[in-house]
C-alpha cells in the first residue's frame, strides 16, 4: 500500500486549467482516469487526510504510485479525451458499464449495390443503417417477415445471391413474392435500392405515408374491379399495421428521444435506455456497473452518455435525451452531444406529461435489472471466491491467485508449432492480455521443450519490463512511456497453469528457476484424469469432481487450448494458401488476383512469356521479369502423381503449396487437428 504523499506533486506544479489526469500503479498500469475544470483544485482533493476520503477513493490513491495530467483547451475536449483514455486503458477504478449480451440490431446494408436486410450484432459499420436494439433476434425476424410483403428487399447472403445469379433461378422468397429477386434482374439495382430506402423510412417511423398510399391504391383497384390486386393490398396494409402494433405509441407528438434511467445503491448502479423513434419504443438496452469511485447520479448519467454516444454520429444521436439527473456542469456534455449529432440536442429532466410517465417506466425497468443482477452476482462472486480459495488450499499458496496464466502448445504432426497464453483475473477472462507465440528455438515436435521456451520467453520479457520501469533501481521510478500504453508482459501472475502433466510442469518450473523467479506458483492439469501436478511431486493432487477450483482450472485450460488451436489452424491455412507469387517484391494481393484471373491458373502463368505477363493491367516489364524468375525457381521438376492410382494431379487455379506444388485439399492428416 503506497502513501499518497510519496507521489504528491509539488505545490504550483499542477496547472489551474481544464484537463484529464491519470493515476498509475507500481507497474505503470493506468488504474484511474478523470477530468476536471481545474486540475489544481480537483487533484488537491485526492491528497487530503486519508481518513476524510471515501473508502473507494482511499483504496485508489493507496494503490496508485504516480499521477500525471494533460492540459486541454476546453471542458468538451476534456470529456472527449477522458472517454478515449477509459476506452484505451480500461482502468480498474473507473465506472465501466458492462452488459452480459450483445444486443441484436435490424440492419440494412446501404453500402452494397443491392442492400440486404439482416440481423447484426457487434460494432456498427459505416454505410449500414441500424434499427433497434432489440431484446431478441426472433423479434427482428418476425418484424422483417411481415414487412417483406410490402418491401420485398433482399435478405439472402452473398453466396446465395451469387449462386442465384449464376443459375438464373431465385431463392424461395423470390418465388413467393417476399423478395424482388434482383439476383435474376426482376428489378434493377436502382429500383431495389428505392425499396430498401422505403423500408428504412418505415422503420424510422414515417409510417403514415405508406399506409395512406396503399389505402389509395387498394380503393382504386377495387373501383377498377381488380379485386385480386385489391385483396393483396389489403393484406399488405394489415401486415404493416401488425408490425406497427409491436411497438405501441408512447409519445403522441412523434418524438425522437432516448430516455435514460438509473437505479443505484451504495455498491452498484443499473442503467436502462429506451430508444423512442417516431413516438414508438424502437429499442431497449441496459448496463450495470460497480461504483468503484464516489460518484453522483449526474456523474453516472454522464458516463452512460459517453458509453452510449461515444462512437455515434448524425441521426444516431437523437434531438432529445431525457435523464433523471443532469451532469455537473451540463453545458460541456450538451455541447459534446451537439457536436456528435451535427445539430442541437436537448438534454433535460422530464417534468410532466407522457415523457414523465415513460421515464417512470424506464426507472422501474432499471430497478428490476439491478435486483436481477444482484441475485445473479451474489452467486457468481461466491462461486469465484470459493474456486480461488480451493485452488490456494490445494496448491498450498499463501493467498488466492487473483491472476492466473495458462499455457498450451498446439501443432499438426510437428508443423506450425505455436503456443497460447490466456489470462484470468479474479476468476474472469482478461482477453486483452491474451498472447500467442511461435516456437522458434527448434524444429519438430517436442511439447516439453516448447513449454520451456514459451515460459522462458514470457518471463524474460517480464524481467526486461521490470528492469525498464526501474523497479530494481533505488529511488524514484524514472520510466516515461511515450504512448502511455500498458506494457504487454509487465504484470506477473500468482499462478502459472500448463496444459499437461509432470514433464510440462517440470519444464515450466525449470524455466522460472533459470530466470531466478521464485514467487510464481506452477501447476499442470492433465486432461486424461484431470489431475493437478506440482513441481517435484511424484503424486498428483486430486481435486473432487464437484470442486469449483477444479472447474475453474478446467475452464482456464480449455480456453488456452481453444486459443492455441485457433492460432495453429490460422497459420496452417495461411501456409497452404501461399504460392511463389508471395515472394515477388512489391506484388500485392490485387495484382496477384489479376494475374490468376487473366491466366486462369498458376500453371498457365508459369508457362507464359514475359510479354504475355506484361499484358496484365498494372504489370510492368520489370515486374513481369521478376515474376518469371520467381516462378522458374519454384517450378516443379515433374508432375505430381497419385501413387495409389497413377493419376497425374492437375493444379487447381491459384491453389498451390509453399513450393509451388499442388495441394491435395482435404487429406485426412490436414483435417485432424492434433491436441497437445
Amino acid at each position: 500500500m503506497a502513501d499518497p504523499s510519496s507521489y504528491r506533486p509539488k505545490p504550483g506544479q499542477i496547472p489551474d486549467s481544464p484537463g484529464v489526469y491519470r493515476f498509475r500503479d507500481e507497474h505503470r498500469r493506468v488504474i484511474y482516469v478523470g477530468k476536471a475544470k481545474s486540475l489544481r483544485q480537483r487533484l488537491a482533493n485526492y491528497f487530503q487526510d486519508l481518513a476524510g476520503l471515501h473508502p473507494r477513493t482511499r483504496s485508489m490513491v493507496t494503490t496508485a504510485a504516480s499521477v500525471e495530467w494533460t492540459v486541454v483547451s476546453t471542458e468538451v475536449e476534456a470529456l472527449q479525451l477522458e472517454y478515449s483514455w477509459i476506452k484505451e486503458f480500461d482502468p480498474r477504478f473507473n465506472v465501466k458499464y458492462r452488459d452480459d449480451k450483445s444486443y441484436p440490431y435490424l440492419a440494412v446494408t446501404m453500402n452494397e449495390e443491392f442492400p440486404r436486410v439482416q440481423v447484426m450484432r457487434g460494432h456498427k459499420r459505416k454505410g449500414v443503417r441500424y434499427f433497434g436494439p432489440y431484446g431478441h433476434a426472433w423479434a427482428i425476424r418476425d418484424t422483417v417477415d411481415l414487412l417483406l410483403r410490402v418491401f420485398p428487399v433482399r435478405t439472402c447472403s452473398a453466396g446465395v445471391f451469387k449462386n442465384a445469379a449464376r443459375t438464373g433461378r431465385p431463392c424461395l422468397l423470390g418465388y413467393i413474392g417476399k423478395c424482388s429477386a434482383p439476383c435474376v434482374e426482376r428489378v434493377s439495382a436502382e429500383e431495389h435500392r428505392e425499396l430498401a430506402e422505403e423500408f428504412c423510412d418505415f422503420m424510422a417511423g414515417r409510417t403514415g405515408t405508406y399506409l395512406r398510399r396503399l389505402e389509395r391504391q387498394m380503393t382504386q383497384a377495387a373501383e377498377e374491379m381488380e379485386y385480386e390486386r385489391a385483396a393483396r393490398l389489403r393484406d399488405d396494409i394489415e401486415a404493416l399495421k401488425k408490425a406497427m402494433e409491436k411497438n405501441a405509441v408512447v409519445l403522441a407528438d412523434a418524438t425522437d428521444a432516448d430516455l435514460i434511467a438509473v437505479a443505484e445503491d451504495e455498491l452498484e448502479a443499473a442503467v436502462q435506455i429506451f430508444h423512442v423513434r417516431g413516438g414508438r419504443v424502437r429499442g431497449q438496452r441496459g448496463w450495470v456497473t460497480d461504483k468503484v469511485e464516489e460518484i453522483t447520479t449526474g456523474a453516472l448519467v454522464e458516463h452512460a452518455l459517453q458509453q452510449l454516444y461515444g462512437e455515434e454520429k448524425g441521426d444516431s444521436v437523437p434531438k432529445e435525451v431525457l435523464v433523471p439527473a443532469l451532469p455537473d456542469p451540463v453545458e460541456p456534455v450538451q455541447e459534446w452531444l451537439t457536436e456528435r449529432r451535427g445539430s442541437a440536442v436537448s438534454l433535460r429532466i422530464p417534468q410532466r406529461g407522457d415523457k414523465k410517465a415513460l421515464m417512470e417506466t424506464v426507472e422501474r425497468n432499471a430497478q428490476q435489472a439491478l435486483v436481477l443482477h444482484k441475485t445473479k452476482r451474489a452467486s457468481d462472486l461466491t462461486t469465484r471466491s470459493r474456486a480461488l480459495e480451493e485452488i490456494a488450499e490445494a496448491l498450498d499458496l499463501d493467498s488466492a491467485p487473483l491472476r492466473i496464466e495458462c499455457y498450451d502448445i498446439s501443432h499438426l504432426q510437428g508443423d506450425d508449432v505455436v503456443a497460447s497464453m490466456v489470462v484470468f483475473e479474479d476468476g474472469l477472462q482478461r482477453k486483452s492480455e491474451y498472447r500467442r507465440f511461435q516456437i522458434k528455438g527448434f524444429e519438430g515436435q517436442d511439447d516439453v521443450r516448447s513449454m520451456h521456451e514459451v515460459i522462458n520467453r514470457r518471463f524474460r520479457r517480464y524481467l526486461a519490463e521490470k528492469e525498464k520501469t526501474g523497479e530494481w533501481a533505488d529511488g524514484e521510478n524514472t520510466l516515461t512511456e511515450e504512448d502511455g500504453r500498458p506494457r504487454k508482459f509487465a504484470y506477473p501472475p500468482q499462478l502459472v497453469v500448463v496444459d499437461g502433466g509432470q514433464p510440462q510442469v517440470a519444464a515450466a518450473k525449470k524455466a522460472l528457476d533459470e530466470l531466478g523467479i521464485d514467487d510464481v506458483a506452477v501447476c499442470g492439469l492433465a486432461k486424461r484424469l484431470e489431475e493437478v501436478w506440482l513441481p517435484d511431486e511424484d503424486d498428483p493432487v486430486v481435486l473432487p469432481r464437484t470442486s469449483e477450483g477444479l472447474y475453474l482450472l478446467q475452464r482456464v485450460r480449455d480456453e488456452a487450448h481453444r486459443f492455441a488451436i485457433t492460432y495453429q489452424r490460422t497459420k496452417r491455412a495461411k501456409r497452404f494458401r501461399s504460392s511463389p507469387l508471395d515472394d515477388v517484391p512489391g506484388l500485392g494481393d490485387t495484382r496477384k488476383q489479376a494475374l490468376l484471373k487473366h491466366f486462369g491458373s498458376l500453371k498457365k502463368l508459369r508457362s507464359a512469356t514475359i510479354d504475355q505477363i506484361c499484358e496484365v493491367p498494372g504489370i510492368g516489364r520489370k515486374t513481369a521479369e521478376t515474376i518469371a524468375v520467381a516462378l522458374a525457381q519454384a517450378a516443379p521438376a515433374a508432375p505430381a502423381v497419385n501413387t495409389a492410382t497413377g493419376e497425374i494431379m492437375e493444379e487447381e487455379p491459384g491453389t498451390m503449396g509453399s513450393s509451388g506444388q499442388p495441394v491435395a485439399m482435404g487429406a485426412p492428416d490436414e483435417r485432424r487437428g492434433q491436441e497437445t
